[in-house]
């Protein structure tokens, strides 16, 4: 008992040794790289843990490059990417892919790519495969006042000389929407745009709208196109509603300025009543103060009185009364 007891733990001290060795040394990962041919020696992998770079991901991009025969991919550029946030796989795929589909993809660029955060791996896949667009409906109106609902397909390809820097598939599609705007626009006729739809993909393709974008646009394609409304009716419409708006506008406003002089005339009209009622009102008071002062006779009053029923008399007889008439023919 005394005797096995310092060999088990001898025992345990040298397996936690190995375990400890093989953690910080990953030999068998040296066995792998050097089977390969890709030379890189145990303190360097050593040194890997220390700075917490991952060994198995800077050695198996090292092995995929030295297969694919990249000669600028070296140890010191893949931890320098690693440890700048980069992603080792995908760089390193994107190299050997665009070194078979012969596309010159240096490798400070790729890394460039991929820090700018886009996909550098499906970039080189696009310029192998180009990738269609489908654009939302985009609404325009001709010159004749006829809308038009037109859907488009865009076939890209990635320009990685613009990956970084330059605008992405939103810009594309916002400048063909633009370009689909502006061509219907200055259609003299809907049935034309109708007609010859493909005028519209030749117009906008003609007018260099991946400039400045990561993308090379490759065709336009119009896919569908559909009537809409009659905008120039419905603005026509709205146009003579408006000007029959300002017509009963204009109307009331002269019946209110009429209806406010006859009111001014009909108040200037009682105000003249009203004087002649004053006046009346004074001219028995005038006699009696010509009476009491001898300036008019009891027979000058009734010859006045005699005038002032003639001359009813001849008003009444005047005015064509009906009532009047019936009693004369009686």
């Amino acid at each position: 008992m005394d005797l096995s007891f310092p060999l088990i733990i001898t025992i345990a001290i040298i397996v936690i040794f190995v375990l400890i060795f093989f953690h910080y040394v990953p030999f068998f990962l040296w066995i792998n790289a050097l089977s390969a041919n890709v030379r890189i020696s145990l303190i360097q992998l050593f040194l890997m843990r220390l700075r917490r770079v991952p060994p198995h991901t800077i050695v198996y991009a090292m092995i995929e490059a030295h297969k694919a025969g990249l000669k600028n991919v070296t140890r010191d550029n893949l931890e320098a990417h690693y440890l700048a946030g980069g992603h080792v796989e995908q760089v390193v795929h994107a190299l050997v892919s665009a070194s078979k589909a012969n596309i010159d993809l240096p490798f400070q660029m790729a890394t460039a790519i991929d820090l700018a955060g886009r996909d550098v791996l499906e970039a080189v896949r696009m310029s192998v495969n180009p990738k269609v667009i489908d654009t939302p409906p985009v609404s325009a109106v001709a010159i004749d006042g006829i809308q038009l609902i037109a859907k488009a397909r865009v076939t890209v390809r990635a320009n990685i000389r613009q990956l970084v820097g330059g605008a992405g598939e939103e810009t594309i599609l916002a400048r063909v929407g633009e370009g689909i705007v502006s061509s219907i626009g200055s259609a003299a006729s809907h049935k034309s745009v109708l007609e010859n739809p493909d005028s519209i993909s030749k117009l906008v393709l003609r007018k260099g709208l991946d400039a400045g974008t990561a993308f090379e646009i490759l065709s336009i394609d119009i896919a569908d196109i559909d009537i809409g409304k009659n905008i120039g009716a419905v603005l026509q419409m709205d146009q003579a509603q408006a000007d029959k708006n300002i017509a009963q506008a204009r109307a009331e406003e002269r019946r209110a300025m009429a209806i406010a002089q006859e009111q001014e005339m009909k108040a200037k009209a009682q105000e003249a009543r009203a004087k002649v009622i004053e006046a009346e009102a004074e001219v028995p008071i005038a006699m009696a103060e010509a009476f009491r002062n001898g300036n008019l006779g009891i027979m000058d009053y009734y010859r006045m009185e005699n005038i002032k029923s003639d001359t009813d008399m001849r008003d009444s007889i005047a005015k064509p009364q009906g009532g009047g008439n019936k009693e004369n023919s009686k």
